[in-house]
């Protein structure tokens, strides 16, 4: 688990990359970073507006140090989710990011191994591949089916094809600046986030 500390510093990360991509074109590399934000994990990085989904990418392998994948998952996702235009600078106070700090994903022998609400999935079949978040389907309302089915359909594939594909689980630790207390009594928002 990360410390509200370095939840913060991420979600500020990410916020800034976004904005250096504005001022100069790429985005922001963390400097100086130690302890948990140093270590290689995958992440996501989603973006809503107005509650609406407005760009979501992210690394599963932990190819980059956790600080690093996160800053360049935000500018992928604010400019190169091909589901969507890329971000308009007038949006940006707008877009509430939040953050998805992956677990190792591992294959299942079975696919009741998956457990809806704690398990993001990869489904893989015929060199195709579906990602979906763990809180994708409770934000849906889906079940372990529709779950599953939704997966083959994000790999381009059947929606019952995970009879005979190959799935991996993940889990996720998810945090945004709309739903997150750093200061122990006082709310916290993307505003004051925005604003330090």
């Amino acid at each position: 688990m990360l410390s509200e500390k370095e939840r913060r510093t991420l979600l500020k990360i990410a916020r800034e990359s976004i904005k250096n991509y504005f001022l100069i074109g790429k985005e922001l590399i963390p400097r100086n970073i130690e302890g948990a934000l140093a270590e290689r994990r995958g992440a996501f990085v989603t973006l809503k507006e107005a509650g609406n989904l407005r760009g979501c990418i992210g690394y599963v392998e932990p190819l980059y140090p956790l600080a690093v994948t996160v800053a360049k998952a935000a500018v992928a996702a604010a400019f190169s989710d091909p589901r969507f235009p890329p971000l308009h600078k007038d949006e940006l106070d707008e877009i509430e990011i939040e953050i998805s700090v992956l677990s190792k994903p591992r294959e299942v022998s079975s696919p009741f191994e998956v457990e809806v609400g704690k398990h993001g999935i990869i489904i893989e079949k015929d060199l195709q591949r579906g990602l979906l978040l763990p809180q994708v389907p409770v934000e849906y309302g889906w079940d372990l089916e529709e779950f599953l089915s939704n997966g083959c359909l994000k790999a381009g594939l059947e929606p019952n094809c995970w009879g005979d594909a190959k799935i991996y689980v993940f889990e996720a630790e998810v945090f945004s600046e709309s739903k997150i207390d750093y200061s122990g009594n006082d709310s916290y928002n993307k505003r004051k986030l925005k604003n330090e």
